[in-house]
């Protein structure tokens, strides 16, 4: 994490990747030797020209040899589908969610404490990074009031199993509450559960007020409730 930090952060715009912690499927493509180990990777996407891949890879690979590198060539939607065989629809998801803007040596070790503890095999935590364009836009331009945040993380129990919603959910939520002081006020909203209005203010920060207006312009009563909602101002 802490070469992760360094690296994507001075990262050319043409390389993006977001960190994960997993636990490795029981399946191909993954060797038998990795199955259900607690690791963590990097799912990286590169767009710039294909004949400057290899060499744009190689400070990466320089790093120390991955226990896995399934680096290459592929269109964008396979990349975009290539999970969709470790979380089938019904599966129960518990989400925690906040903006990084700071990712410091004692949140890292916080990370490898609770990273290390996923309760179930589709449990993760990703860390996505905000760079580029987007935080070339001031925060009061639009709705959202973190472009100056340098990741978005989210914390995610995932399990088939009624009977596992405890566990995944406590998980979370411990996680969450031990990096929350390293974190951002608010949350990417599409991360979030229904954690009260408080945190709908924390997540839409300076711009909240503002939001509320064009709310009440717009829909008065409150018809588009079923989100993390903006209530029309009074």
């Amino acid at each position: 994490m802490r070469w992760y930090r360094k690296f994507i952060t001075k990262a050319p715009r043409e390389m993006n990747g977001f960190f994960a912690f997993v636990t490795v499927p029981p399946g191909p493509p993954f060797p038998e030797h990795l199955h259900f180990k607690k690791m963590c990777g990097v799912i990286w996407c590169y767009t710039g020209p294909l004949k400057k891949g290899p060499q744009a890879f190689k400070p990466i690979r320089a790093f120390k040899p991955p226990a896995l590198d399934l680096v290459g060539p592929i269109p964008h939607p396979v990349m975009q589908s290539m999970f969709d065989g470790l979380y089938p629809p019904g599966h129960q998801w518990y989400w925690k969610a906040d903006f990084v803007r700071e990712l410091s040596d004692e949140a890292i070790a916080l990370h490898m404490e609770h990273g290390s503890r996923m309760p179930t095999m589709q449990s993760s935590m990703h860390l996505y990074p905000i760079d580029g364009k987007a935080a070339r836009v001031k925060n009061n331009a639009t709705a959202w009031a973190y472009r100056d945040a340098k990741w978005a993380s989210v914390i995610v129990g995932v399990d088939p199993d009624p009977a596992n919603k405890e566990k995944i959910s406590t998980w979370a939520k411990d996680y969450w509450n031990a990096l929350h002081p390293h974190s951002a006020p608010g949350a990417y909203v599409n991360f979030m559960m229904d954690e009260g209005e408080d945190r709908v203010k924390a997540s839409y920060g300076k711009n909240y007020a503002r939001l509320t207006k064009i709310k009440k312009k717009y829909d008065k009563a409150n018809l588009f409730n079923v989100n993390q909602n903006i209530k029309p101002a009074k």
